[in-house]
């Protein structure tokens, strides 16, 4: 029990030196998005990030110790006598077999708590329904469809602050990753299959999205804007994607999904119906989409 004590002691001394650190590094460099989160699953996935940061430091920073007091005692000229009498060493089993366990015990804890804690498909327990958008990985763009409003948008997602967001997500071609450093973690878009992650945004504000798995030769210009809004400007944001002349019927959807770069924000007013699944029943069969099981990450 006091060993243990000691190691979660010690784990809190570098979990806060590794904060001090890390949030020095995030004022000096504004890209650091990851640590500075704007919504809570973001923000858990920072503690994560810092909590395996210092279980790591458990093993990192005795060997750089013991390294240079290795070098210091051992150093030519010093003549000193190396006569280690280690054999049958219960002190020595002791270190070598104890200070591994409680590492892969902690580490096993670590990831038990996060796997199920940070869970994509775990709804977020907050006021007020979620909202539901469908989000298409094409070539170099994403396509965000909002089923229960019958708008959709091209490289840009509207999102209400302080409710949460179900994102239902798949791909148009090959394997891409959805990803906003801001809002949440990473997760597969995958033709034939859709995948789900669910985030929330504190506040207001705008956010950056793309692409984080490489799929040809606009992936570099495969951004998208996440704008959370308030509740009013999130309806004004709807009311004026209606007023659009584009809808996105299937000739229009063909057109939308053949390879281009840089595509401005698009928005139309109608949404062909079931064209999520019909992208999906493209690549699985019109039979596979209730039953093909979600790939996550």
């Amino acid at each position: 029990m006091n060993g243990a004590g000691s190691v979660k002691q010690a784990v809190g001394i570098v979990r806060c030196a590794a904060i001090a650190l890390f949030a020095l590094l995030a004022a000096a460099c504004d890209r650091a998005v990851v640590l500075n989160p704007k919504g809570p699953i973001a923000d858990a996935e920072r503690g994560l990030l810092f909590d395996a940061f210092g279980v790591m430091m458990i093993v990192v920073v005795p060997v750089i110790v013991m390294t240079f007091i290795f070098a210091w005692r051992y150093r030519a000229g010093r003549n000193a006598r190396y006569e280690p009498k280690w054999d049958s060493s219960f002190t020595v089993d002791t270190v070598v077999w104890a200070i591994p366990a409680v590492i892969v015990i902690a580490v096993a804890v670590l990831v038990w708590r996060s796997t199920h804690k940070l869970d994509p498909y775990r709804p977020i327990a907050a006021n007020g329904p979620p909202v539901h958008i469908e989000v298409v990985a094409q070539d170099w763009k994403w396509l965000f469809i909002y089923p229960k409003q019958g708008v959709a948008a091209v490289n840009q997602m509207a999102i209400p602050a302080g409710r949460p967001v179900s994102l239902r997500i798949t791909s148009d071609t090959v394997m891409n990753s959805f990803y906003v450093p801001a809002l949440a973690g990473q997760i597969y878009a995958m033709a034939g299959m859709q995948t789900r992650l669910q985030l929330l945004a504190d506040a207001p504000g705008k956010f950056v999205g793309r692409n984080t798995q490489y799929s040809g030769g606009g992936f570099s210009d495969q951004f998208f804007e996440v704008v959370a809004t308030t509740p009013n400007d999130f309806e004004a944001w709807i009311a004026r994607a209606r007023q659009s002349t584009a809808r996105l019927d299937r000739p229009t959807y063909a057109r939308l999904a053949e390879k281009s770069r840089l595509n401005p924000v698009v928005y139309y007013s109608a949404v062909e119906p079931r064209l999520f699944e019909v992208i999906i029943e493209k690549y699985a069969g019109p039979h596979a989409h209730g039953a093909a099981a979600p790939a996550r990450r």
